[in-house]
């Protein structure tokens, strides 16, 4: 099994790479969460990996986290999920978002991600249940709360996931709740 591959980053098509290891080009399948944090073509980059056998082909999938590839691997454990529908699942939330949409058991917020439908989420939902408590915080502090109330407040008020988190990178993290919404609405008007 390959766990991990460093090497020089040689293409990025979304949501593919190419990373050269030693003059062995690997392709990659990666989430966008994954890609949107590579460094420039040339430059050396590390992924742990998820290696595929299938009947139509061997298949390589990189991740910038051991968060990531083990929601990965948590997704393809239950039936009817692919690796293109888990890769669109972290693409569209976060490893620790996931994991609170799974805890509140937010249908809403799975069907959101391209490719899963109401039946799904609420499969994925029943399935993930407990497996993954790891990834949210062992103690939520009253900012985290806070924030995960202005987050939704901001998707509430018709905002997509990735203006909101924009905006919620941007806030200190001892805002209150309706400091933050404030504030984030103001940057949100500036866009």
């Amino acid at each position: 099994m390959i766990s991990r591959l460093t090497g020089i980053l040689l293409e990025k098509n979304p949501p593919q790479v190419v990373l050269d290891v030693h003059g062995v080009a690997y392709e990659l399948d990666v989430p966008m969460s994954t890609f949107y944090n590579l460094p420039g073509n040339g430059e050396q980059l590390s992924l742990l990996t998820h290696f595929a056998v299938r009947e139509d082909g061997h298949f390589l999938y990189g991740f910038a986290s051991e968060g990531e590839r083990f929601a990965f691997r948590q997704l393809l454990k239950i039936s009817g999920v692919g690796a293109r529908l888990a890769l669109s699942v972290l693409s569209g939330l976060s490893v620790s978002d996931l994991a609170q949409v799974v805890a509140r058991q937010e249908v809403g917020r799975l069907t959101r991600v391209p490719g899963i439908g109401t039946k799904t989420a609420e499969r994925l939902l029943l399935e993930l249940k407990g497996k993954l408590a790891d990834a949210l915080p062992t103690s939520a502090a009253p900012s985290e709360a806070a924030h995960s109330d202005i987050l939704n407040a901001l998707l509430a008020l018709g905002y997509n996931d990735r203006e909101a988190a924009a905006a919620m990178k941007q806030l200190p993290t001892d805002t209150t709740t309706s400091d933050g919404i404030r504030q984030a609405l103001k940057l949100l008007s500036r866009v």
